[in-house]
């Protein structure tokens, strides 16, 4: 008797870490964000072109938030953390941009237009070629300091055209 208890209770440890090994595989994968739901624009071949370059060269991290996919996949959108920040490149120009030129400010050399959303805040580039989009939430307030992390990728890939003033 004793030695079928031994071979049941060396089983029960197998099957129980095994059990403990898949469990945790799980939770694991729960807990990751899976591709972040993200518009994608209906922009010109040349713009999509431009724009998927400056999307492309986005950091790996923004806010210290690891960038993610996103949903429908596209090279003119990304995102960042959970919840998302998310990044789109090609969009239209924003209601009330016009008036905003006088209300532009800058962050390391780009030009943004802001506008307070219910979690949080949409900013646009003002000036450039492109029109690239950042919606931070309010989770990483002050959220406007997103827009130092992508600032170098938006000099280099979307050309000035008018400074903010």
């Amino acid at each position: 008797m004793p030695e079928i208890f031994s071979c049941t209770a060396r089983c029960l440890t197998r099957l129980a870490g095994g059990v403990l090994g898949v469990l945790g595989v799980l939770v694991t994968a729960g807990c990751s964000p899976g591709a972040a739901p993200v518009p994608v624009p209906s922009p010109g071949p040349g713009v999509a072109a431009a724009c998927a370059d400056l999307v492309k060269a986005l950091p790996a991290k923004v806010l210290d938030a690891k960038r993610r996919q996103t949903t429908p996949e596209s090279p003119l959108t990304t995102a960042y953390g959970d919840p998302p920040i998310e990044m789109t490149c090609g969009v239209t120009p924003p209601a009330g941009l016009a008036e905003a030129q006088s209300q532009c400010f800058e962050v390391n050399g780009v030009g943004w237009f802001a506008k307070q959303v219910q979690n949080g805040y949409v900013f646009t580039t003002i000036g450039r070629t492109l029109y690239f989009e950042v919606a931070v939430p309010k989770k990483y307030a002050p959220e406007a300091n997103a827009l130092t992390d992508v600032s170098d990728a938006v000099q280099k890939f979307d050309k000035l055209v008018t400074p903010c003033l």
